[in-house]
């Protein structure tokens, strides 16, 4: 609507008592309403575990802070950041306990959550911290899958995920779920690779 104004405007076909600054709150008050969602996938890190977040996604985070999401527009833009939980083929957990009882299973079930809690509360508690409009939220089975499906129901203007920059071969035997994505979600995707300095020994790890 403001577009067509402003093009009438100057064309000389309409007159309006609004100044640019006027027009400008108003643009703003409009993309405030329909912020630029941004869909970031997290996981947890292989090196340390729950509830550490991986290197990947911590760079990946960075890298919105620093170069997407700008101190003077933070209010345009809602992160929303998505954890994909991986069951355990067998359903154990490392072999360190006993289950005997349904009830057992269960609690895995909220240790599960409560371990994927923990790793949303690290980057939800940094953009409270900078005043960034966020949410957070897991889900359960194949990441690849899971990711795809979230874009078709949340419908963000863009996906954003880490990558370990693994080489050729390496993708061969261990896959990456950001070259999947990238081929299949149905969005714009953007893949930032992991600083070269926070590589582990094992490039795999993460």
């Amino acid at each position: 609507m403001l577009d067509g104004v402003l093009e009438a405007k100057e064309r000389g076909e309409v007159k309006t008592s609004m100044s640019m600054a006027e027009i400008q709150v108003e643009v703003d008050a409009e993309t405030e309403d329909n912020p630029t969602k941004v869909l970031i996938c997290v996981n947890q890190s292989s090196i340390k575990g729950y509830p550490h977040p991986s290197l990947s996604s911590v760079d990946a985070f960075e890298w919105i802070l620093k170069n997407l999401v700008k101190k003077s527009c933070r209010h345009l833009f809602k992160l929303c950041f998505l954890h994909v939980e991986v069951p355990d083929e067998d359903g154990f957990d490392d072999m360190d306990s006993i289950y005997a009882s349904p009830d057992d299973f269960k609690n895995l079930k909220n240790r599960e959550k409560i371990r994927g809690l923990h790793l949303l509360e690290f980057f939800i508690r940094r953009c409270h911290e900078i005043g960034v409009p966020c949410e957070g939220w897991i889900r359960k089975g194949d990441p690849k899958e899971q990711i795809c499906h979230e874009v078709k129901k949340i419908h963000p203007d863009i996906l954003i995920v880490g990558s370990r920059g693994l080489g050729p071969v390496q993708r061969i035997f261990v896959g990456t779920v950001s070259e999947y994505i990238s081929k299949h979600a149905d969005c714009p995707v953007l893949v930032i690779k992991r600083k070269v300095e926070d590589t582990p020994e094992d490039p795999v790890d993460d």
